[in-house]
């Protein structure tokens, strides 16, 4: 591929090197976006294990403490006075309520997750340039092309 020179004008290159020059540009494009796709799909799956350990650990370390618990405060509701059957239900109930703070907690962090929200937002940028460089988006050719999509139909310009 033959690249611009210095002392070279862009009017002088011939069609076949425009073609080159323009081919290699959004190669390089392309690789550029996949690796920073890349980059922010890594990153998006290590918050997304990390959470999901946290969620395995405070799983099994909570049901062995609702266990343990719930068997030492129904004990103790039921030394206070309580029919036994009532001290247990009353427990279940405050732990029902502990395991939805945890979900909301959870809930939370993996909001924080982005989902390559730099590549989207470059490969839009990137999009817009190439129907917009010639200032109008038109050739001026006119050539339009009706391109179908579920029910409805939409007009690119060529």
């Amino acid at each position: 591929m033959s690249e611009e020179l210095p002392g070279e004008r862009m009017e002088d290159k011939s069609l076949g090197e425009l073609v080159a020059l323009a081919s290699g540009n959004i190669s390089d494009l392309v690789r550029a976006e996949m690796t920073l796709a890349k980059m922010e799909l890594k990153a998006d799956a290590k918050k997304a294990a990390l959470s999901s350990v946290m969620l395995t650990i405070a799983a099994v370390m909570g049901g062995l403490v609702v266990i343990l618990l719930s068997i030492m405060f129904a004990l103790l509701l039921a030394e206070l006075g309580l029919r036994p059957w009532f001290a247990f239900l009353v427990v279940a109930i405050v732990y029902v309520v502990l395991a939805g703070i945890l979900m909301l907690l959870a809930k939370r962090f993996m909001k924080r997750i982005e989902g390559a929200k730099r590549t989207r937002k470059t490969l839009k940028d990137d999009f817009s340039a190439l129907r917009h460089r010639g200032g109008s988006g038109d050739d001026g050719s006119g050539a339009r092309k009706s391109v179908e999509r579920g029910s409805g139909k939409s007009e690119l310009t060529v």
